[in-house]
């Protein structure tokens, strides 16, 4: 008997130019670095919880829009599988390190971030960083 397929997903764990909740911005750009320095698999982790990596991180790229990401969580039978099939967590976030930023007096402008995980979360700091694709 096969293994259930693992449940695969597409979105946008960061959006350029938009000031999130933690009144940060990202620029384009800001991940270009780390991703083509990582050699490594990044993982995908539930609510940005380390003891809880429930899928990994497939492809990541920025665009024009952002960070965008397609993951697969390895679980299909998952209670974050489902959560995610029924629309109940559709957010996506980022673990990361600053590496270069400016301050002003609406925040911090991130130039060069240090991507450490992509979590499926609840209530992302990007509104509009989102799940749009699920497979």
């Amino acid at each position: 008997m096969n293994a259930p397929a693992a449940l695969r997903f597409a979105g946008y764990a960061a959006l350029f130019g938009r000031r999130d909740a933690g009144r940060d911005v990202i620029r384009a750009g800001a991940f270009a670095r780390s991703l083509a320095e990582r050699a490594g698999p990044i993982p995908l982790l539930w609510q940005h919880r380390p003891d809880l990596r429930i899928g990994w991180i497939e492809r990541a790229a920025e665009d024009a829009r952002g960070l965008r990401v397609i993951a697969a969580l390895a679980n299909p039978a998952s209670a974050a599988a489902g959560a995610l099939r029924r629309g109940a967590v559709t957010g996506l976030s980022f673990g990361y390190r600053a590496r270069a930023f400016r301050r002003d007096a609406q925040g911090r402008e991130l130039l060069d971030i240090d991507l450490v995980e992509v979590s499926l979360v609840t209530r992302p700091m990007q509104h509009g960083a989102r799940v749009h694709l699920i497979a």
